[in-house]
């Protein structure tokens, strides 16, 4: 299945990770971004995700909106979440449950 799927992200100021991540320069911690690149990847494939390899580039702020970008090209699936800008934030590939590490499916999935 081929395909690509935005949704936007914005993390509020008062959201409950961020007090102490960090004190005076705030950031979204990664965590908080991943489990929303899962959610928007569960929300569109109806799949959890296995396991994903991510790479940061650039800190999401509180408050600060983004999108992200979903990429299903035949078993293998892509992420990147970006500021309006269009300056990646962060970047990576997931492994859909029931999908190897390769690409496509497990057996007997």
């Amino acid at each position: 299945m081929t395909g690509s799927h935005s949704v936007p992200l914005r993390i509020a100021p008062d959201h409950p990770a961020l007090p102490g991540h960090f004190p005076g320069h705030p950031l979204v911690p990664g965590v908080v971004v991943l489990e929303r690149v899962a959610a928007a990847w569960k929300a569109w494939r109806g799949t959890s995700i296995a396991g994903l390899d991510a790479k940061f580039v650039q800190p999401l702020l509180p408050g600060e909106t983004a999108t992200i970008v979903l990429r299903d090209e035949d078993g293998h699936a892509h992420f990147e979440v970006a500021r309006g800008d269009g300056q990646a934030l962060a970047r990576g590939t997931l492994v859909p449950s029931g999908a190897r590490a390769g690409g496509g499916k497990a057996e007997g999935a």
